[in-house]
């Protein structure tokens, strides 16, 4: 018996993005397509099967312990993003400014999806969500090159919105335009949290 189970929701790739070195920057290039490897998307700065404990793990590890990389991959809603930039009063809310690799629609309410949800494209490529992506300052301070005096509006207006992390669990390429089918786990609140 399968523990995910196929929705009918279908989402789409509106855009890809990637860098090769954050030393050039947070934000990341438009691209038609991105490989999918087990160690995430090829040439993309956040690949690798490992990587270094950061402020977001600070209650379980120390700093800069190696661990495994569960945040290949970050996705955001294009949905989602038109609420935030309404909510700072922008104009628009460019992908590039979040790190992101995929903007996807269709798909409501992409960064409340459970983790273990599966998100599957056309060649098989199969990511697997690891956790809602919190807002942070670094978007912030990006938001602020293009419009000063806005950034500090972020965190707030993108909480619950930010999008999600996610890693490869199969291999495979996605390009735009591809349809995103998503697959969820049984849904359960834990009781002794």
């Amino acid at each position: 018996m399968s523990v995910v189970v196929k929705t009918k929701i279908i989402g789409r790739v509106e855009q890809l993005l990637s860098a090769v070195n954050r030393d050039d920057g947070f934000e990341k290039q438009q691209r038609p397509s991105i490989k999918l490897l087990l160690s995430g998307p090829e040439g993309d700065c956040h690949t690798g099967e490992t990587r270094l404990s950061d402020s977001r793990t600070l209650q379980t590890y120390k700093r800069n312990t190696i661990i495994r990389n569960v945040r290949q991959i970050t996705l955001i809603s294009a949905e989602e993003m038109a609420e935030v930039a309404t909510a700072m009063d922008l104009p628009e809310m460019n992908a590039s400014w979040l790190g992101a690799n995929i903007l996807a629609s269709g798909i409501p309410d992409l960064t409340l999806l459970p983790p273990s949800s599966r998100l599957q494209f056309p060649s098989g490529a199969t990511l697997v969500i690891d956790m809602e992506n919190m807002p942070c300052r670094q978007v912030a301070s990006v938001i602020e090159k293009f419009h000063p005096e806005k950034g500090p509006l972020f965190v707030k207006a993108a909480t619950h919105k930010r999008g999600l992390t996610a890693w490869v669990e199969r291999e495979g390429e996605i390009h735009v335009g591809d349809a995103i089918t998503v697959f969820i786990p049984p849904q359960r609140i834990y009781a002794h949290a």
